[in-house]
Protein backbone atom coordinates (compact mmCIF):
# COMPACT_ATOMS: atom_id res chain seq x y z
CA UNK A 1 0.00 0.00 0.00
CA UNK A 2 1.29 3.43 -0.93
CA UNK A 3 0.71 6.34 1.38
CA UNK A 4 1.62 7.73 4.74
CA UNK A 5 1.18 5.99 8.09
CA UNK A 6 -1.31 8.04 10.07
CA UNK A 7 -2.84 7.66 13.51
CA UNK A 8 -5.36 9.74 15.37
CA UNK A 9 -7.57 9.42 18.44
CA UNK A 10 -10.36 11.92 19.00
CA UNK A 11 -12.95 12.02 21.77
CA UNK A 12 -15.86 14.44 21.96
CA UNK A 13 -18.84 15.12 24.15
CA UNK A 14 -22.09 14.35 22.42
CA UNK A 15 -25.70 14.84 23.50
CA UNK A 16 -26.72 11.18 23.30
CA UNK A 17 -27.17 8.15 25.50
CA UNK A 18 -25.06 5.03 25.19
CA UNK A 19 -28.01 3.26 23.53
CA UNK A 20 -28.49 6.07 20.98
CA UNK A 21 -24.80 6.02 20.12
CA UNK A 22 -24.77 2.23 19.78
CA UNK A 23 -27.69 2.48 17.36
CA UNK A 24 -26.08 5.33 15.42
CA UNK A 25 -22.72 3.54 15.13
CA UNK A 26 -23.83 -0.05 14.46
CA UNK A 27 -26.96 0.24 12.30
CA UNK A 28 -26.34 0.63 8.56
CA UNK A 29 -29.45 2.77 8.01
CA UNK A 30 -28.18 5.25 10.61
CA UNK A 31 -24.56 5.16 9.40
CA UNK A 32 -25.66 5.88 5.83
CA UNK A 33 -27.39 9.06 6.99
CA UNK A 34 -24.59 10.71 8.92
CA UNK A 35 -21.67 9.39 6.84
CA UNK A 36 -23.10 10.84 3.63
CA UNK A 37 -21.66 11.42 0.98
CA UNK A 38 -19.77 8.18 1.62
CA UNK A 39 -21.49 5.35 -0.28
CA UNK A 40 -21.76 1.70 0.78
CA UNK A 41 -21.94 -1.64 -1.01
CA UNK A 42 -25.08 -3.81 -1.03
CA UNK A 43 -23.47 -6.13 1.56
CA UNK A 44 -23.73 -3.33 4.16
CA UNK A 45 -26.77 -4.67 6.01
CA UNK A 46 -28.08 -4.93 9.55
CA UNK A 47 -27.21 -6.28 11.93
CA UNK A 48 -23.49 -5.56 11.80
CA UNK A 49 -21.65 -8.50 13.30
CA UNK A 50 -18.14 -9.85 13.70
CA UNK A 51 -16.82 -11.17 10.40
CA UNK A 52 -19.19 -9.13 8.22
CA UNK A 53 -17.52 -7.48 5.23
CA UNK A 54 -18.62 -4.55 3.10
CA UNK A 55 -17.11 -1.75 1.05
CA UNK A 56 -17.48 2.00 1.19
CA UNK A 57 -16.62 4.53 -1.47
CA UNK A 58 -15.27 8.03 -1.10
CA UNK A 59 -15.57 9.22 -4.67
CA UNK A 60 -13.64 6.69 -6.76
CA UNK A 61 -11.70 5.31 -3.77
CA UNK A 62 -12.90 1.98 -2.39
CA UNK A 63 -12.31 1.04 1.25
CA UNK A 64 -13.03 -2.55 2.30
CA UNK A 65 -14.23 -3.10 5.88
CA UNK A 66 -14.35 -6.20 8.06
CA UNK A 67 -16.14 -6.01 11.41
CA UNK A 68 -13.50 -7.25 13.85
CA UNK A 69 -15.28 -6.47 17.12
CA UNK A 70 -18.82 -5.44 18.00
CA UNK A 71 -20.10 -4.98 21.56
CA UNK A 72 -22.49 -2.77 23.53
CA UNK A 73 -19.98 0.08 23.66
CA UNK A 74 -17.47 -0.53 20.84
CA UNK A 75 -17.07 -1.49 17.21
CA UNK A 76 -13.82 -2.08 15.33
CA UNK A 77 -13.36 -2.25 11.57
CA UNK A 78 -10.30 -3.64 9.82
CA UNK A 79 -9.70 -1.56 6.68
CA UNK A 80 -8.15 -2.54 3.34
CA UNK A 81 -7.60 -0.98 -0.12
CA UNK A 82 -7.94 2.82 0.17
CA UNK A 83 -6.84 2.58 3.80
CA UNK A 84 -4.82 -0.30 5.26
CA UNK A 85 -5.41 -0.24 9.00
CA UNK A 86 -8.30 -0.10 11.45
CA UNK A 87 -10.98 2.21 12.81
CA UNK A 88 -12.28 1.74 16.36
CA UNK A 89 -15.26 3.46 17.92
CA UNK A 90 -15.96 3.51 21.68
CA UNK A 91 -18.89 5.26 23.35
CA UNK A 92 -20.77 5.85 26.58
CA UNK A 93 -23.41 8.24 27.89
CA UNK A 94 -22.48 11.67 26.55
CA UNK A 95 -19.24 10.82 24.74
CA UNK A 96 -17.77 9.06 21.73
CA UNK A 97 -14.16 8.25 20.85
CA UNK A 98 -12.73 7.37 17.46
CA UNK A 99 -9.30 5.81 16.96
CA UNK A 100 -8.02 5.50 13.41
CA UNK A 101 -4.70 4.06 12.28
CA UNK A 102 -3.59 3.20 8.80
CA UNK A 103 -1.56 3.76 5.69
CA UNK A 104 -3.30 5.86 3.05
CA UNK A 105 -2.90 8.72 0.65
CA UNK A 106 -6.18 10.13 2.05
CA UNK A 107 -6.01 12.74 4.86
CA UNK A 108 -7.40 10.45 7.57
CA UNK A 109 -7.40 12.95 10.44
CA UNK A 110 -9.56 15.40 8.48
CA UNK A 111 -12.01 12.63 7.54
CA UNK A 112 -12.11 11.44 11.15
CA UNK A 113 -12.79 14.90 12.59
CA UNK A 114 -15.47 15.54 9.98
CA UNK A 115 -17.14 12.20 10.77
CA UNK A 116 -17.25 12.99 14.49
CA UNK A 117 -18.79 16.40 13.85
CA UNK A 118 -21.36 14.89 11.49
CA UNK A 119 -22.27 12.28 14.13
CA UNK A 120 -22.60 15.02 16.75
CA UNK A 121 -24.95 17.02 14.49
CA UNK A 122 -26.92 13.90 13.54
CA UNK A 123 -27.51 13.00 17.19
CA UNK A 124 -28.53 16.58 18.01
CA UNK A 125 -31.07 16.50 15.16
CA UNK A 126 -32.39 13.10 16.31
CA UNK A 127 -32.85 14.43 19.85
CA UNK A 128 -34.57 17.59 18.61
CA UNK A 129 -36.97 15.56 16.45
CA UNK A 130 -37.82 13.17 19.30
CA UNK A 131 -38.63 16.12 21.59
CA UNK A 132 -40.88 17.71 18.95
CA UNK A 133 -42.80 14.49 18.28
CA UNK A 134 -45.61 14.06 20.83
Amino acid sequence: MFGIYQQSTLRIEIDATMAQLRHGLTQPDQLRQWLWPQQFSESFKAPLGVGQTFSSYVGPIQIDHTVDECSDNAIRFLLHRGVDGFHEWYWGDGWVQSRLEGVSTLPLNIAQATSLLRLQLFMAMQNRQSKETP
